[in-house]
């Protein structure tokens, strides 16, 4: 799930990002390889993202020479290359939040029965899983480590717009681009974000995936910017109001006890 990109006021874009279109190519190819799966084939990529097919072989040549993509001979189908395992290994060994956050998020699914995920906020656009802990519980949502999905999204997402400098106009029209199984009203989801800082944490429940509770707490910096996030996800008919009560007040133990770790790591 991704949230239409649109040009940003520059108030709230900061500063202009020229466009680099082989750039913006190189990139759309990697995650749609990754996010299917399965080979492909250039005919299909290529329409996929309704690229014109001669400059998507071009741009797959260069990222096959690069160890980022590998061709078979025989099928001339696409897939994403171990070179990309080097690059996923620099950024979890350039941050330490995966390896502090995995045992805390074990622990979290085991006693809770429920999916701990630990997300890093990436600008002002989207939330990137870092470390992951699925729960017993007969329901699978649909993320891995890697996962992107829109900054304003969910439990998070309500942190994310919390402690980002936003106006009420830029959040109205950021609001409107999300997708969810049952929106909320604007005006009720304005209120829960401008409850975060009071409660210290962020609940959606049924709005982002019907018959689901999320909860998500902000890991902070020394400046206390947002930085991380640490989300449990269970079936709502499970979470009643005193075990998300419960369960919100130990993850945000865990996430003060993070930001304080990563705090002198950096």
């Amino acid at each position: 799930m991704s949230e239409t990109s649109t040009q940003e006021p520059a108030a709230a874009a900061g500063p202009r990002v020229r466009a680099v279109p082989a750039v913006t190519r190189s990139i759309a190819i990697l995650r749609l390889l990754g996010k299917g799966g399965e080979p492909m084939t250039l005919k299909t990529i290529s329409q996929e993202l309704g690229m014109v097919t001669s400059t998507c072989l071009h741009i797959l040549r260069v990222l096959v020479e690069e160890g980022l993509v590998k061709v078979d001979a025989g099928t001339k189908r696409y897939s994403l290359g171990v070179g990309m395992l080097t690059l996923a290994r620099s950024v979890i060994e350039s941050s330490p939040f995966p390896t502090l956050a995995q045992p805390v998020l074990d622990k979290i699914a085991h006693a809770a029965n429920v999916t701990a995920i630990g997300v890093e906020v990436a600008g002002s656009d989207h939330m990137v899983v870092l470390a992951l802990s699925r729960s017993t519980a007969p329901f699978r949502l649909h993320v891995d480590v890697g996962s992107r999905f829109p900054a304003l999204i969910s439990a998070t997402g309500r942190l994310v717009a919390a402690f980002a400098d936003f106006s009420d106009k830029e959040l109205e029209r950021r609001f409107k681009g999300l997708r969810w199984d049952q929106a909320p009203e604007f005006d009720a989801w304005k209120a829960d974000v401008d409850a975060v800082r009071r409660l210290g944490y962020s609940l959606d429940r049924n709005n982002y995936i019907n018959g689901v509770v999320v909860i998500a707490v902000p890991v902070l910096d020394r400046q206390q910017r947002m930085t991380h996030a640490l989300v449990a996800a269970g079936l709502a008919e499970q979470l009643d109001a005193a075990r998300v009560d419960a369960l919100a007040k130990e993850l945000q133990a865990e996430a003060n006890a993070l930001s304080q770790l990563l705090a002198t790591r950096n």
